[in-house]
């Protein structure tokens, strides 16, 4: 029996297992492509050997034991999901049976497609539909235009008739190159994927290399995605040392195109011959923690940021998120805990989206950046926390963040984590009070019947059943505790400073200008952060996706990139004294730890630059004239601009200005109003403007009559000539 055994296998030196999956070939088994379609034959039109969209495959298997040839029985198994995390990989064991080894995890970081280290004129492709659908289109989480038919779509994509398309990369010196992520075209109206290809290397773009199966010494082709979202990560069965690396597409979704994103994982590697170029290294002077926290991390982390500057930190919660995690935040003054008689409220929102994971880590290297430099001596940062009382909430949407933590950086995608566990995007969950102050400006209501600033939330939105996040009840309780007089909300995805209104005023717009009456307030604020980020104003940057902001100093207003009912910005601007705007961060919504140094760098400067410009305009204490008492809730106009601040409880107020002459009327219920010139220069401010305000006879009357006290004859007297004069 066993001499007819070794016969047979001399003839045929492997058996064939059925496996019925593409994503064989990842495993380290050696494959053939016999029944699997090809671009030659079209991927649109199955072989005899397809059924229902998928394609069958065989892999030779030998195994050796104490120089025995063994063969293995048939074995049919079930076609395997395409993975979204690295699949561990197959090896054979001495004993013949296969082993799956510990699930592998990236050792390297990413080249940069996504966060664009890598330039366009880096990628190259066998062909193209179009420019928009060019080899510099694919980047992992790229995304299609806003509009229908928008030449500049979501990904590379091959012409209809390249029979073997592929996407190059040229990483432009010697590469460790380890893994691969891709996904589908991210577009409106098409739907497009590659399922499957082959990875080759080369270090002279010339000559080519595949990746090999370890077993088999085959090419091994490699499962790629299911759907154009969800990025799929794929380990090479050995990384490869090169300079170029190209993705070979070998099927893609049938009645589709070749398309497809990608990011590549790569560790540089030393030239010891001085070859190739020196690799740019990521780096800050900086001595912080430069690594991405979760939720224990992060408490455990302003713990100890407090525990270094106890006397200029406070640490406290606003509320939970749905899932009961805290919303921390860290408050940096000299004086924590209290609001002190005319010094402003400013304050740093990240993380509403959980998967724009950039904001969260500057908000939280920034208070150790504070913490530190006050310790130091540093007299900028010194005399920001004497002047100012800041608030850092680094994560808004905790329960978001959790879930893009656990698929990490690189796997996370677009959108996952983006919301709260309860699906609520907290950036459109505020009150739209947008509709009806411009319904009563329509009806000449405003300012005289419906005022023109802390609009009252509307009566739906209170209800029981009103869909109101706990994240978002968390901040409107914050902002209705704290005179908040400026803000940024800090998010990722691109880059630009983006200022309210957010909501188009037109009906239906999907976008249109929309400007506040503070137009020129919001428009300085913007490029004050836009003009001090290093990578906003790189002028050799290239657009995230399809607009060019930089086109526009990298700012906008919000409603004309697109419309957003129930933002953050305008709710602050429409309900509280706050002044905010939304900083897009990075292209990168999450970006490796390795590039957090470079990112706190190209942002550092801009952060502490944006809290400055609270010192931007007027300022000052409405009193009353009587008792030097400070009066809370006056009102403070600016002639010409249609909408006003408030005082605090203790009578101070702030109001940003543009350098210029303003008439500025200070009122308040009981009082006479007063109105005085006041010039805000281009020196550094703010500039006092104080108000004394008289108590009407009315009041006074009430006042005394409240107390139990006579009418004075000279108020008696002047009460009489009133009610003469009205006679």
């Amino acid at each position: 029996m066993w001499g007819l055994l070794l016969a047979l296998a001399a003839f045929a030196p492997a058996v064939e297992v059925d496996l019925g999956a593409p994503s064989t070939a990842v495993l380290g088994l050696a494959t053939t492509k016999a029944p699997v379609p090809t671009p030659r034959s079209s991927p649109a039109q199955p072989s005899a050997g397809k059924k229902n969209g998928t394609s069958e495959r065989h892999a030779r298997i030998r195994v050796i034991k104490k120089k025995k040839i063994v063969m293995k029985k048939r074995k049919k198994l079930t076609h395997p999901r395409p993975p979204v995390t690295a699949r561990p990989s197959v090896t054979t064991s001495p004993t013949g049976t296969l082993d799956l080894t510990e699930k592998q995890e990236p050792d390297c970081p990413p080249l940069g497609l996504e966060s664009l280290r890598v330039s366009d004129n880096q990628l190259y492709a066998s062909s193209s539909q179009s420019f928009g659908l060019g080899p510099h289109r694919g980047r992992l989480n790229i995304q299609s235009g806003l509009e229908d038919g928008d030449l500049f779509d979501g990904a590379w994509c091959a012409e209809q008739q390249d029979a073997e398309p592929w996407l190059q990369v040229d990483a432009g010196h010697l590469t460790r190159f380890s893994g691969i992520i891709t996904q589908g075209r991210n577009s409106i109206w098409r739907y497009d994927w590659v399922t499957s290809y082959k990875v080759q290397f080369s270090n002279d773009s010339r000559t080519w290399w595949g990746s090999k199966n370890r077993s088999s010494g085959m090419d091994a082709v490699f499962p790629a995605n299911s759907d154009p979202e969800t990025p799929v990560l794929n380990l090479l069965p050995e990384p490869q040392v090169a300079r170029f690396i190209r993705l070979l597409p070998q099927t893609w979704l049938q009645g589709g195109a070749s398309c497809l994103r990608a990011e590549i994982l790569a560790c540089p590697v030393s030239d010891p011959n001085g070859l190739f170029p020196e690799v740019p290294v990521l780096g800050s002077s900086d001595s912080l923690d430069f690594r991405h926290h979760d939720y224990k991390a992060m408490r455990k982390l302003m713990k100890q940021v407090n525990e270094q500057c106890p006397n200029i930190t406070r640490i406290y919660s606003i509320g939970r998120s749905h899932q009961g995690l805290k919303l921390y935040v860290m408050e940096m003054s000299d004086q924590p805990g209290e609001h002190e008689l005319g010094e402003p409220e400013v304050r740093y929102v990240a993380g509403m989206h959980g998967n724009e994971a950039l904001g969260r880590e500057l908000l939280l290297l920034l208070m150790q950046f504070l913490c530190r430099e006050f310790l130091r001596g540093d007299p900028r940062v010194t005399r920001l926390l004497t002047e100012t009382r800041i608030h850092l909430l680094p994560s808004m949407n905790p329960d978001g963040y959790e879930t893009a933590f656990r698929r990490g950086s690189e796997l996370v995608g677009w959108a996952e984590g983006r919301w709260n566990h309860q699906g609520i995007d907290l950036n459109h969950n505020f009150a739209d009070l947008n509709t009806p102050l411009w319904q009563a400006e329509d009806e000449g209501l405003v300012p005289d019947t419906v005022p023109n600033h802390h609009l009252p939330l509307p009566t739906y939105y209170t209800l029981p059943n009103a869909t109101v996040a706990p994240e978002t009840w968390a901040v409107i309780k914050w902002m209705q505790r704290i005179p908040f007089v400026l803000s940024a909300n800090l998010h990722g995805g691109e880059l630009v400073v983006s200022y309210p209104f957010d909501m188009t005023r037109t009906p239906w717009a999907a976008r249109e200008l929309t400007p506040t009456p503070d137009e020129a307030v919001f428009r300085w604020l913007s490029t004050v952060y836009a003009g001090s980020n290093r990578a906003m104003q790189d002028p050799d940057r290239r657009p995230c996706h399809s607009q060019d902001f930089s086109l526009y100093g990298s700012i906008i207003n919000g409603a004309d990139w697109h419309t957003v009912p129930g933002s953050m910005n305008d709710f602050s601007y429409l309900h509280t004294n706050c002044f905010e705007v939304t900083v897009e961060l990075s292209c990168d919504k999450f970006p490796h730890e390795n590039e957090l140094p470079q990112e706190w760098e190209n942002n550092k400067d801009a952060l502490l630059t944006y809290l400055e410009q609270v010192r931007m305009g007027i300022a000052g204490v409405v009193r009353d004239k009587d008792t030097e008492l400070g009066i809370a809730d006056a009102v403070i106009s600016v002639d010409g601009i249609n909408h006003d601040v408030t005082t605090a409880w203790g009578g101070d107020y702030w109001r940003l200005l543009t350098p210029g002459d303003y008439m500025v009327t200070a009122s308040a219920e009981g009082y006479h109003t007063v109105t005085r010139s006041c010039r805000v220069t281009f020196e550094e401010g703010p500039v006092p403007c104080n108000f004394r305000l008289t108590k009407t006879p009315k009041q006074r009357l009430r006042e005394l009559l409240a107390a139990g006290a006579k009418v004075p004859p000279d108020l008696r007297r002047r009460l009489e000539r009133l009610r003469g004069q009205k006679n």
